[in-house]
């Protein structure tokens, strides 16, 4: 189960007179990991290399130092430590010895790992989005069902008749959801699933 983290976190680790400040924090878009990057990198520093993961989606970022040696390792250390929805940059300062590519690999991947290892973390559980409508009387009872089965409302919009409601469930409640609203709305409303 991948995991994503519960507050941003910051580690500075020193390796061979060069400082690595290791700055993560969880994401749900690419928007707000550019946001984060453009916030936390340091225009004074050597280098501000970074990755994040969002699903399917990646990017990573060398800046300036030589290719995969600082962003991929980043974005391996993200999905070595079962982590998704996340964005990790590393400011380095330089300290005067060179490290080598397979130094700088280790640096930035390690100390990107040893950040996430010591964040606190949230397990993300997949959930499919169900839609229904349901009249005004039937609505209380329904949410109830949802609360009861840990849905999440992720939208209603009222009309003249009643609810359009969107929800995130689990795979393993959905059956039991749909079950409820038919009996509910007396087999009015049935969920294609």
């Amino acid at each position: 189960m991948p995991y994503t983290l519960a507050n941003p976190v910051e580690l500075t680790e020193e390796i061979k007179k060069s400082r690595f400040i290791v700055n993560a924090a969880p994401v749900t878009s690419a928007e707000q990991a550019t946001d984060f990057i453009n916030q936390i990198s340091d225009p004074n520093a050597t280098h501000n290399c970074w990755a994040w993961k969002i699903g399917q989606q990646y990017r990573f970022n060398d800046d300036g130092e030589p290719t995969s040696t600082a962003g991929r390792p980043i974005l391996s250390a993200i999905e070595g430590q079962d982590c998704d929805q996340v964005v990790v940059v590393v400011t380095r300062y330089f300290g005067g010895i060179k490290l080598g590519t397979g130094g700088l690999m280790r640096a930035y991947g390690g100390s990107a790992s040893h950040c996430l290892q010591q964040a606190e973390r949230i397990e993300l559980i997949a959930r499919m989005t169900l839609q229904f409508h349901c009249y005004y009387n039937e609505w209380p009872i329904i949410e109830n069902r949802l609360k009861e089965l840990d849905a999440i409302i992720e939208n209603q919009e009222f009309d003249a008749e009643g609810v359009n409601v969107t929800t995130g469930i689990t795979q393993d409640k959905s059956q039991l959801l749909q079950k409820n609203i038919s009996d509910i709305t007396r087999g009015r409303v049935i969920i294609e699933l």
